[in-house]
């Protein structure tokens, strides 16, 4: 079955709000063996009538969000109405519930609230349990004058959508669609390859399975396989694809590269700490927005400014001054003085030049080296060259620095079992 997503909303348009709902509502139904085939953003005008007319032969199913709210650009549910020509109706039930919900919040009534407890005729009404504009769905065919698809209407807020569809939407949906062979998507995200280098190592490979489609998407530091077929192919192409890329697949659940990083460490029972000078503190941020996070993470110190390294870290000044700030020597130091003071496990260290100055031509701008102290184990210090904007080149040094403490942890945990293996 086809399904299309409508959004409403002159905000999106003028760049005001980012779209959440395609990525969100293409998951959900893709276990139901539905994909959007296409997505529109119209404004808040006529063009939403003329989109759904434009739309209705050319799908099974229609996803329509925004626009339900109680002011004078809140008209998706009069352009639905109007496209399907049917009659907006007042719903008591749910006029009722808005009177109770405006005086439980101390909200002053008016008259426009009114205006969300109306749905077209026939429609069935998808509670809103987290905000005050309910959806509704219609059936396909609802005029039998007027050829339409199955139609969900939904609020615009992601914090209502996304609870209203998967408890009133989803329920429909299954009644609905006709699943004639499970189709499965597995999802691998990869760090430290470019995007050419990953479909060099597995695409021919990958697309010689019969029935297999694959796809790419690349980030800063990051690219993400998607592979989609039944479950023989995927079968095949997942050997393929782990035999291929090895530790260079950080997660095949979805994850960012600092949860399997906090996962790691709290599997081991074992702490970390930051030195970070070029980063400024993102590498403990990101950290620190993994729940959990705290049982691992001791310490970050941003010592950006030269005198803070020696005030924060002890760094010795004539070390600096010797070898420069973005160093082997000082990434060294900064990585081994960071996890002696916070008594971890681990350390990382980034030091490196964002720009757009202060680089030479010894030292480019996008340098970067990267420090990884371990208890019982050399200190690794990595130079990389990240030749981009100072944002973009700050997410790549934090990116290249969990790496090297994830690989670490996963040779150690890997060398740890050799030994267990030969062990009399």
């Amino acid at each position: 079955m086809r399904a299309v997503l409508i959004n409403t909303g002159t905000e999106l348009l003028l760049g005001d709000v980012h779209d959440a709902h395609l990525a969100f509502i293409a998951r959900e139904i893709f276990p139901l063996g539905l994909r959007i085939e296409e997505r529109r953003t119209v404004p808040d005008t006529d063009a939403i009538r003329r989109t759904l007319a434009e739309l209705f032969p050319r799908c099974e199913i229609l996803f329509v969000t925004g626009g339900l709210g109680p002011t004078s650009d809140d008209i998706t549910r009069e352009m639905v109405a109007d496209a399907l020509g049917l009659q907006l109706r007042g719903d008591p039930q749910l006029l009722t519930s808005l009177q109770q919900r405006v005086q439980t919040y101390g909200i002053k009534w008016m008259p426009r609230i009114a205006r969300q407890a109306e749905v077209p005729a026939g429609a069935q009404v998808l509670p809103n349990e987290t905000g005050s504009a309910p959806g509704f769905y219609l059936k396909a065919n609802s005029n039998p004058r007027i050829s339409s698809p199955h139609l969900f209407v939904l609020p615009g807020p992601p914090r209502e959508l996304q609870p209203m569809f998967r408890m009133f939407a989803l329920p429909i949906l299954r009644s609905i669609v006709q699943m004639s062979g499970l189709i499965e998507r597995q999802l691998y995200s990869i760090t430290g390859m470019g995007e050419s280098v990953v479909e060099a190592a597995i695409g021919n490979k990958v697309l010689a399975i019969p029935g297999i489609e694959l796809g790419y998407c690349a980030r800063p530091g990051e690219v993400e396989v998607r592979i989609i077929g039944d479950a023989e192919a995927i079968e095949q192409a997942d050997a393929i694809i782990r035999s291929a890329l090895g530790y260079s697949i950080f997660s095949i659940a979805d994850e960012t590269l600092e949860e399997v990083v906090v996962k790691l460490l709290a599997k081991h029972n074992q702490t970390l700490a930051t030195a970070e000078s070029c980063t400024g503190g993102l590498i403990a941020n990101r950290i620190t927005n993994v729940p959990g996070a705290s049982v691992v993470f001791i310490a970050g110190y941003v010592c950006y400014a030269n005198r803070a390294k020696g005030d924060m870290l002890n760094i010795d000044p004539a070390l600096i001054e010797t070898h420069g700030a973005v160093s082997e020597q000082v990434a060294r130091a900064l990585t081994e003085h960071a996890r002696a003071c916070a008594t971890s496990d681990y350390a990382l260290a980034t030091t490196g030049i964002a720009g757009p100055t202060g680089g030479s031509p010894e030292k480019p701008v996008g340098t970067l080296y990267v420090g990884l102290a371990a208890s019982g184990s050399d200190t690794i210090v990595k130079r990389f060259f990240f030749p981009t904007d100072r944002e973009t080149f700050k997410h790549l040094a934090a990116q290249a620095a969990l790496d090297l403490l994830r690989r670490k942890m996963l040779n150690s945990a890997a060398g740890h079992s050799e030994r267990r293996r030969g062990a009399p």
